[in-house]
């Protein structure tokens, strides 16, 4: 049956032809794969050049026809005896076999980074994450459709509570409760996209936004040769460079005006040969950064560098760059096997050339570091020398990025630049710094609606949310805050701003950030955010400063049952390291019953740096789990009557409310106190107060003991209580054995002692309750004991003498 399609699916397809930009359609329904073959149908109708090519991914299972091949030889030899009957053959088949579709694994994504489709569908939602999510949307050309299929879903509202793949690997023994609130967020945000559609597999368009009400046709901007401006301009550049080598070749294989530019400035500090330059090119995923290194390199090549060394994170890194000076090669008329040789080789030796070996830099003249800011700072420092260094780093994106490199290193080399050129006398030997930004994407045009709301979700574009902070208050004046994780992914426009906020702390502190983050931060259940604030003045609708972000995971309370399994299987299960490596490592089973918490990652502002705010929120942190809460303060007496008139029911209304508020907290395990039979007393009486019991007579008699001194004492006992309690379940001497002075002698000897091996990334210290006096005598006693002998063997060697 034939049925008209909305015109606004069409308008938008249009649209995104027209601008090159990228749509996003979200087909729900048991029949949603059918209506790909209408989606890719009108796109390929819009689409001037060859039909638009596809990337299907999927998690384990297509669910296609098992007879693929005998099916696609019946069709081929109908297409070519001309008997093929559209209206008779099954569309969905037809578009499997003549559409040219790429299958992927969402576990083989890494290999399609690269690539560029006009198409791309994504299958099996509960096995996408955050990584997956940008990874294969990013490789969608612009004016291409991104097609989300989510099947069985009863309501839009049921992928709140859809189980992820990804929540197996949150879940703890302690811990097994996962929330979806990555889901919630990801739903909400769709309604902020202005080039997604949400529809049924009928094409029948779900309103679940006020702009998928009014998608109206762009007008076309172009001029006669259907150029927009940007393509204008990168084509007068190089005509305008047409003439002059090694530039002119070179540029032709630009995408944008931003890599054009790039690869000048490359040039020019390729062609000064005076071998004191720095160029440090930043720019988003997607940008041509390693393409435009390639360029480079061919064109020093070209000029007479001999000794170019090229490094990175992974080997895997580099496919890019390569392939483009292979293409640079190939623009400058170098052939292949005359001019140059490619070596290809699967030997694990040559994958050593890692950035540690810096040692091995003593005759370079060209040094390209592609990808820094996925390489720990001080080896980067470690890298700069008296050569040409070339320097690309991904500021945000979805693989290994931090803005620790641009906030420190570029930041102390642009000073070192700026002092240079002062001074006439360190200006001729002083080195060079130039930094490159680019902000034009290869694949589609500036302005994507897909980019915007793909940075705003995954927080990718956290580089400008980090505000300056107008007051730096004393570490006394500032509180530690619990961030309730409902609130802070709940979408809300205060909300966005301050998780917007945290995360570009962590951008700015960390090296190596990914998205998964972001849904380890949203959905672990033993993980939790705290944040350290200055004063909060309530009155100034305003978010505070964040001064410093903390976020821990609760580990330990792992059965003995379960440490002896993990012992003998030599399997470590995800979660709860610390308990699970000293079980590793010492054969301990008592260990791992023990509760803690470890902090997982903890950012200060860079502008509060070295001032204490990290150290506070420790100390903080460490007095909350300690249960060393504040104390309540007295109540201010002066302004209040001295016998206010309070009614009966107002009171016991307003108690049952603060009841409720305490059991709430209780329950969550926000308050390190059991129920006492004070408590137990006033929820029984809040229970008889809304009886009807008239026949009840109570003897009331004068207490002896005022409201305040019987409050202290219950405070007092609870407080011992806990103390004692505490006391009981953790044992300072038992900690003692795996307790370490000395950083080397006695750590291989409790090594020794445990017959095991340390694994990487395994180190964990505990400190011990041993004072500086101790360790003091031991030592005395050490040198005496070693003067002692060495008395005693001078005294036998003078003994064998006189015998001889």
């Amino acid at each position: 049956m034939r049925k008209k399609v909305d015109e606004r699916i069409r308008t938008l397809i249009e649209n995104g032809v027209k601008a090159r930009h990228r749509s996003m359609f979200v087909v729900i329904g048991d029949k949603s794969r059918d209506q790909i073959v209408n989606l890719h149908y009108m796109l390929s109708k819009s689409v001037v050049k060859s039909r638009p090519s596809v990337l299907w991914c999927y998690k384990d299972k297509l669910e296609l026809s098992s007879h693929k091949k005998k099916r696609a030889k019946q069709v081929k030899k109908l297409m070519q005896r001309g008997l093929l009957d559209p209206e008779k053959v099954d569309p969905f088949s037809l578009f499997v076999e003549t559409a040219g579709i790429t299958y992927c694994l969402y576990r083989d994504s890494e290999r399609i980074l690269g690539n560029t489709f006009g198409m791309c569908i994504l299958q099996d939602f509960e096995a996408l994450t955050p990584n997956l999510l940008a990874r294969t949307i990013e490789t969608v050309e612009g004016g291409g459709l991104i097609v989300l299929l989510l099947r069985s879903l009863s309501s839009l509202t049921s992928l709140y509570t859809m189980v992820m793949d990804v929540h197996e690997r949150f879940r703890t023994e302690s811990h097994s409760q996962a929330a979806g609130r990555f889901n919630e967020r990801f739903l909400l945000s769709l309604a902020s996209c202005k080039a997604c559609i949400v529809m049924d597999d009928e094409l029948n368009i779900l309103p679940i936004s006020s702009h998928m009400k009014s998608i109206t046709q762009l007008p076309v901007r172009e001029d006669s040769e259907g150029l927009s401006e940007a393509e204008r301009e990168l084509k007068n550049l190089k005509e305008q460079l047409n003439d002059d080598f090694p530039v002119g070749p070179l540029i032709k294989k630009c995408c944008t005006m931003d890599q054009g530019k790039a690869v000048i400035t490359f040039l020019d500090a390729i062609l000064d040969k005076t071998l004191r330059s720095t160029v440090a090119l930043l720019a988003a995923r997607g940008r041509g950064k390693s393409a435009a290194l390639g360029l480079a390199i061919a064109g020093a090549v070209a000029a007479g560098y001999s000794n170019i060394f090229v490094t990175a994170p992974s080997p895997e890194n580099l496919k890019t760059l390569f392939d483009f000076v292979c293409k640079g090669f190939d623009m400058l008329e170098y052939k292949e096997h005359l001019d140059y040789d490619v070596v290809k080789s699967t030997n694990p030796d040559l994958k050593k050339a890692t950035p540690h070996e810096h040692e091995k830099l003593s005759q370079v003249e060209l040094l390209v570091v592609d990808e820094a800011a996925a390489i720990p700072l001080p080896v980067v420092r470690s890298l700069l020398g008296p050569y040409l260094v070339f320097l690309s780093s991904t500021v945000n994106g979805y693989e290994g990025t931090g803005r620790s490199l641009s906030l420190k290193l570029l930041q102390q080399l642009e000073e070192q630049n700026q002092i240079s050129s002062r001074s006439a006398e360190t200006a001729a030997s002083g080195r060079l710094f130039k930094k490159i930004e680019l902000s034009e994407s290869i694949r589609y045009a500036s302005g994507d609606p897909i980019e915007s709301w793909l940075n705003a979700l995954l927080c990718l574009d956290v580089a400008t949310s980090i505000p300056t902070i107008s007051r730096l208050p004393p570490t006394s004046e500032c509180d530690l805050y619990y961030v309730n994780r409902d609130t802070l992914f709940s979408y809300h426009k205060d909300s966005e701003l301050f998780l917007q906020r945290m995360m570009a702390l962590y951008v700015a502190s960390h090296y190596k950030n990914s998205p998964n983050d972001l849904q380890l931060m949203a959905d672990a259940p033993a993980h939790h955010l705290f944040v350290l604030l200055g004063p909060v003045d309530e009155s100034k609708n305003h978010l505070p400063d964040i001064l410093c972000v903390i976020q821990i995971s609760f580990e330990g309370q792992i059965s003995r049952k379960s440490s002896i399994k993990s012992l003998s299987s030599g399997h470590q299960p995800s979660g709860d390291q610390i308990p699970w490596k000293f079980c590793q490592q010492f054969g301990d089973t008592v260990f791992p019953s023990l509760s803690g918490a470890r902090i997982v990652r903890i950012a200060t502002h860079p502008n509060a740096m070295r001032l204490g705010y990290g150290s506070a929120a420790v100390e903080l942190l460490t007095r909350y789990f300690d249960g060393q809460l504040t104390q309540i303060s007295e109540l201010d007496v002066e302004g209040l009557p001295e016998n206010p008139e309070v009614r009966v029911i107002e009171a016991a209304e307003k108690t049952e409310e603060f009841i409720n508020d305490l059991a709430i907290a209780y329950f969550k395990e926000k308050i390190l106190v059991t129920l006492s039979y004070a408590q137990a007393s006033v929820l029984l009486c809040m229970g008889l107060q809304k009886k009807d019991i008239s026949s009840i007579e109570i003897p009331m008699e004068p207490h002896p003991i005022s409201v305040e001194e019987d409050l202290n004492d219950a405070g007092k006992q609870v407080k011992d209580d806990m103390k004692s309690k505490l006391d009981g379940s953790l044992n300072p001497d038992l900690l003692q054995q795996y307790a370490i002075l000395d950083k080397e002698a006695e750590f291989e000897n409790a090594l020794q002692n445990s017959g095991a091996k340390v694994l990487s990334g395994g180190l964990v210290s505990i400190k011990s309750n041993r004072n500086k006096n101790d360790k003091h005598g031991k030592e005395i006693e050490k040198q005496k004991s070693e003067k002692k002998r060495n008395k005693h063997d001078n005294s036998s060697k003078s003994n064998k003498r006189r015998k001889s």
